[in-house]
């Protein structure tokens, strides 16, 4: 509530003030106001995903509640093998498998996964923006990164430019924006230097306000950067969606699985201990042979094979041209038959278009009952509506 307060504020300031109001001037800032500035406000970057760390990477490969089931395995199995068993009747078979089994399977994501993220890294760094603005240390406008801008700063925009943050406009020839990005709107609005209507309405109706995000399709202006960063428009939205992803259908499905096998475990570990002990007498011996119950449920070489095929998928995407982050998301790729990709208008003609009508059977119409009867639908509702 607080920013869109600001942003209306900003808005309704009238050109002849608004230079003092934001504290710049028609010349732009000096060296020093800028710095001054940029450690008050730091770079115009919105929020996303963190540099990820290779040893929380690695660390994170090994949190898997399936692992975690082979893992209290493991430590069970050195306590009744090796821990508690007489000098020279050590084994040491189980626990070298589970753990070869656990460790392979870890590796094998983390590097899967590192490599995906290097190559996104590396992508990124090829895209740089830049704007046009004007400093009082040069004589003329100058391109610098759209990170170096601070609030107060003024840029000129012209057709074809990105806009590099929250603006308000001063000076504007035929200025058209594209704000489809953030409202979906595919008809591009007019921007002009004009306060008029700036105290109600929605926030990116402001006929004088240009987001970050949004692009200019036509004409030329020249504004003032009132938010960077964070404290944009689309900085707010960035926020609140940045963060910890929502659980795949494979992190489902690997839960399940893994808690299923533990409630086998809770239920046939004491049902076997209590048998064995009872009819043979001898408890460690049936304490034993329950663990062992245990391991013998426990499919091993689940997680390996799971990650292998993952990889495997991730490896097949990458011949495609396309970048897996995150090995689980490899199923929910496998799941779709179809993906359909929309922004109201940015893809598609902004207009409908009527490609087929059939009964509820599924047969043609010959004699476009349907279409007279939808046709009639469409009319008296849009008529209705209207009065």
């Amino acid at each position: 509530m607080l920013r869109k307060k600001k942003v209306f504020l900003a808005a309704s300031q009238p050109v002849g003030s608004v230079f003092n109001y934001f504290q710049t001037n028609p010349r732009g800032l000096s060296a020093e106001e800028v710095e001054i500035r940029r450690s008050e406000y730091g770079e115009n970057e919105v929020e996303h995903e963190k540099k990820k760390n290779p040893i929380s990477t690695f660390v994170k490969a090994f949190i898997n509640p399936f692992i975690g089931v082979l893992t209290i395995l493991v430590i069970v199995s050195f306590i009744l093998d090796v821990a508690l068993a007489a000098p020279g009747e050590q084994d040491w078979t189980a626990i070298i498998i589970i753990s070869v089994m656990v460790v392979s399977s870890s590796i094998l994501r983390f590097w899967q996964e590192w490599k995906a993220n290097v190559s996104s890294e590396a992508l990124l760094k090829m895209v740089t923006n830049t704007c046009s603005v004007i400093r009082q240390d040069d004589d003329d406008t100058c391109e610098i990164s759209i990170t170096e801008l601070v609030p107060g700063d003024v840029v000129r925009i012209a057709a074809g430019d990105m806009i590099p943050a929250d603006v308000r406009i001063v000076e504007a020839k035929d200025l058209f924006v594209s704000q489809a990005s953030l409202t979906g709107e595919s008809d591009p609005i007019e921007k002009t230097p004009d306060c008029k209507g700036a105290k109600s309405g929605s926030v990116v109706e402001l006929g004088n306000i240009c987001f970050m995000g949004s692009n200019v399709v036509s004409g030329s202006g020249v504004g003032i950067v009132i938010a960077t960063g964070n404290n944009t428009y689309l900085g707010t939205i960035a926020r609140s969606i940045a963060g910890h992803r929502a659980a795949t259908a494979f992190d489902k499905g690997i839960s399940k699985v893994s808690f299923l096998l533990i409630r086998f475990m809770l239920v046939m570990i004491p049902f076997v201990f209590l048998v064995n002990g009872i009819t043979k007498g001898d408890w460690l011996e049936a304490f034993i042979f329950a663990v062992s119950v245990a391991v013998g449920l426990t499919p091993e070489m689940l997680p390996m094979i799971v990650t292998a095929n993952l990889s495997k998928g991730a490896v097949a995407m990458s011949k495609k041209k396309t970048i897996v982050k995150d090995l689980n998301a490899i199923q929910n790729f496998g799941a779709m038959n179809i993906l359909c990709t929309d922004k109201t208008g940015t893809l598609t003609c902004d207009q409908i278009v009527l490609e087929k009508y059939i009964n509820a059977d599924g047969s043609n119409d010959e004699n476009k009952r349907i279409l007279r009867h939808a046709y009639f639908n469409s009319f008296w509702t849009r008529l209705f509506f209207r009065t």
